[in-house]
C-alpha cells in the first residue's frame, strides 16, 4: 500500500495494458511498482475474450469485476481506475508527447508466474 502523503491527486495515471486471465501476483507487483512511487494506476483490460476463447477463458466483465473486487479499496480512493478497451495489436508514438515508456524488469520470483499455468490450476 503507497503511502497516501507521497500519491498526488491530480497526477495523470500510468496506463497498464493486459489480458489479466487471470489477474495474478505478477500483474500486482508491476502495478505496486508505480503506486509505490506515488502514482496512480489505469488498468486497461483488453476485451479480447470471443476473439481467442481458447486463451482468455474468462470474459472481459469477469476479468474486470474480479480486479475490482481485489483491488478495491484502492478504487475507492481514487489510486486505481479500470477500464476497458478494444483488443490492442500494438503501442505506437511518433514524438516526445508528455508520457513516459517505462519498463519493469520484476525478479525472478515474479517473473515465473504464468499465467497459463495458473488458468490450467483454476480450470482443473
Amino acid at each position: 500500500m503507497p503511502d497516501k502523503s507521497k500519491i498526488n491527486f491530480d497526477s495523470r495515471y500510468s496506463l497498464f495494458i493486459g489480458r489479466y486471465q487471470p489477474f495474478h501476483n505478477g500483474h500486482k507487483w508491476l502495478i505496486q511498482q508505480r503506486l509505490d512511487e506515488g502514482k496512480k494506476v489505469c488498468i486497461a483490460i483488453m476485451d479480447i475474450h470471443d476473439l481467442e476463447p481458447d486463451k482468455n477463458p474468462y470474459t472481459t466483465e469477469e476479468v474486470k469485476k474480479y480486479i475490482n473486487k481485489e483491488l478495491q479499496e484502492l478504487i475507492t480512493k481514487g489510486v486505481i481506475t479500470t477500464i476497458i478497451i478494444p483488443p490492442i495489436e500494438s503501442v505506437n508514438y511518433g514524438r516526445t508527447v508528455g508520457y513516459d515508456i517505462i519498463e519493469h524488469i520484476p525478479p525472478n520470483k515474479i517473473k515465473k508466474i504464468s499465467a497459463t499455468k495458473i488458468r490450467k490450476q483454476q480450470l482443473l
